[in-house]
């Protein structure tokens, strides 16, 4: 019998990998956030910006998984170009201690407008700002 060479375990999720991962989500507007809501995992879709200082901002609708609970929490972030049609696909992730934020109108601006509903609900945005430690990305050629 042969043995089965060992099989790699990915890619590690480190603060190496982090500034790659920022630098992936600065080319698309939005992902889906992890969280936990009654001890369950849970991930709600929003719009993110990444700041100068390497935080992110994310603006979601209120209603989607309860955000105030995050506050103070450890959340993971994601996105990918899945779907873009390109030959080189990606996804990137960030894991960090994110805060409930009130932006300044120049900070939210950059977001563009918000949805007008989400689902069949008036959307109210509702932002946290996510303080990374550590990013993992992912890839997949051709």
């Amino acid at each position: 019998m042969h043995s089965a060479a060992p099989r790699p375990e990915g890619p590690p999720t480190t603060p190496d990998g982090l500034a790659e991962a920022l630098a992936l989500l600065r080319r698309v507007s939005w992902g889906r956030l992890a969280m936990t809501r009654q001890a369950m995992p849970f991930m709600a879709p929003a719009g993110h910006l990444v700041a100068a200082d390497g935080a992110v901002l994310l603006r979601l609708h209120r209603a989607l998984g309860r955000p105030g609970a995050c506050d103070g929490g450890v959340v993971a972030y994601g996105a990918d170009n899945l779907g873009s049609g390109a030959r080189a696909l990606w996804s990137a992730q960030i894991t960090g201690t994110a805060r409930l934020v009130e932006p300044a109108a120049a900070e939210d601006a950059p977001f563009g407008p918000p949805p007008r509903r989400a689902d069949g609900m008036p959307y109210e945005p509702v932002y946290l700002r996510i303080d990374p430690q550590f990013g993992t990305v992912h890839t997949l050629d051709g």
